[in-house]
């Protein structure tokens, strides 16, 4: 219990101080989108193209923990999306609350949970899930909601793939781990000014967007949150019981990877989707509460299930 809940105070305590920035008027209206814009088109690319960057792609190749985590991953995705578009709810905002379903706080709560409960052999797991819910399954939300997006515009298929096409190409979430793993693979190590460059910058990734859902969360909120249960139950109970089974039952991992891809999967919702409603200028009072209640909600699930497992 302890190291859940030395994990998530840092979290909350970050949130909770941009909305009190917010309340109290220390920062204005605009402060949570400009913020935002901060975290996806300079904070967010450094810290992604330094993590592809560095990456040992052969010590990373686990592909039973790839496929057990990234199954569940999709597959609730998937599910969410399809759902919320049976409800008549545009592609746009359907990708970003399957994101939130499934965006799994890897990056700021999963590497130092890992770390307490396993130890060093436990970053392992966690670089590589990290690199799945921050590279892979953003991409695959990015790519709907562009989809949507030019859907919208009442385009004919070519000149929307088109379209599609250029502003994918112009995302720096996804050309940033794209033009790391480049680097990767040519084997040359970074220059030590551009890894203090990309270190202080990737840096204030993660305590910008906490501060700025906090900022966000201290504004008068434009929509009441409606959906949000659904997507926090999808997080913490469905996605990991997929995992389990393809993990413990489908895949057989060993001990380290079987419960590491479990905790993780049971992580509560990350920052990344709210980032993408504020990058896209959609109502993100959905995924903000989906943010909170999980996290929240995970201090419960995750000391239970550590508790189960036997950690």
């Amino acid at each position: 219990m302890s190291s859940v809940i030395n994990a998530v105070l840092p979290i909350f305590a970050l949130i909770f101080a941009g909305y009190l920035c917010r309340r109290s008027g220390r920062l204005g209206a605009a402060a949570s989108s400009e913020i935002s814009r901060f975290v996806v088109w300079l904070a967010l690319p450094a810290l992604l193209f330094d993590v592809t960057a560095r990456a040992s792609w052969a010590s990373f190749w686990q592909p039973g923990f790839v496929a057990a985590f990234a199954a569940g991953t999709l597959a609730v995705f998937a599910a969410t999306v399809l759902l919320r578009r049976r409800g008549a709810r545009p592609l746009i905002d359907a990708s970003i609350d399957g994101l939130s379903a499934a965006y799994a706080n890897t990056g700021f709560l999963g590497i130092p949970l890992c770390l307490l409960v396993f130890g060093k052999d436990g970053l392992q797991p966690a670089v590589i899930a990290t690199l799945l819910v921050a590279c892979a399954l953003f991409a695959v939300a990015v790519v709907c909601i562009e989809i949507g997006q030019q859907a919208g515009q009442g385009l004919g298929l070519g000149r929307a793939l088109l379209k599609v096409g250029k502003a994918l190409v112009g995302n720096p979430l996804l050309v940033a781990p794209l033009l790391g793993a480049a680097w990767a693979a040519g084997g040359a190590p970074l220059p030590q000014p551009a890894q203090q460059f990309l270190a202080l910058l990737g840096g204030a990734a993660s305590p910008c967007a906490l501060v700025s859902l906090g900022l966000f969360l201290g504004q008068k909120q434009a929509g009441r949150g409606d959906g949000a249960l659904g997507l926090v139950v999808a997080k913490l109970v469905l996605q990991p019981a997929l995992t389990w089974l393809l993990a413990f039952h489908v895949f057989a991992l060993p001990p380290l990877w079987a419960n590491s891809a479990l905790l993780l999967s049971a992580l509560p919702t990350g920052t990344g989707p709210f980032m993408l409603a504020e990058f896209y200028r959609r109502e993100a009072a959905v995924v903000s509460r989906a943010i909170l209640v999980s996290t929240v909600g995970s201090l419960l699930t995750i000391s239970l299930l550590i508790y189960l497992l036997g950690l």
